[in-house]
């Protein structure tokens, strides 16, 4: 299911920022939250606590809101891998937070290991902040559009 864009989506940009610069973050970051709005519907009307979507085929993905304010909401995103032994994996297990008055959405925090080679090589090699930034927020955009493709939604 595709949802119509907004009239903002449809704005032009009129100002060019350079590659990996915060104002690009920041670029990230609305398009983090777009594509939240578009897999949760309205971030501040989801009830503190889990949810659950579930597509063919895939890993159940589980959302936990852990806070909210007025102006911001906490959200952990994983999907739930149930082992052939019984175990339960969450990966990638990513903290989001979500500006509701700015309409950005932060990978604010990820697990701090990871078992997978791609996630393991983001990791390495990032020695400031802003390119940890970077590399958290453009795996949750890219997360973020592979979901709604298979059609997960909240």
């Amino acid at each position: 299911m595709n949802t119509p864009l907004t009239v903002e989506e449809l704005l032009p940009v009129s100002w060019r920022s350079r590659p990996r610069s915060f104002v690009a973050l920041m670029s990230v970051y609305e398009s983090n939250f777009r594509r939240l709005l578009r897999l949760t519907g309205n971030p501040r009307a989801l009830p503190v606590g889990e949810c659950r979507a579930s597509v063919e085929g895939d890993c159940d993905l589980i959302l936990r809101v852990t806070d909210r304010s007025v102006y911001t909401t906490m959200i952990e995103l994983t999907y739930r891998f149930d082992g052939e032994d019984g175990a339960v994996t969450s990966l990638p297990d990513m903290q989001l937070r979500v500006y509701h008055d700015a309409r950005l959405a932060e990978a604010h925090a990820w697990a701090q290991t990871h078992q997978h080679p791609r996630l393991c090589d983001w990791r390495r090699g990032l020695d400031q902040d802003l390119d940890e930034r970077w590399a958290r927020n453009v795996m949750l955009n890219k997360w973020l559009e592979y979901c709604l493709e298979r059609g997960y939604r909240f």
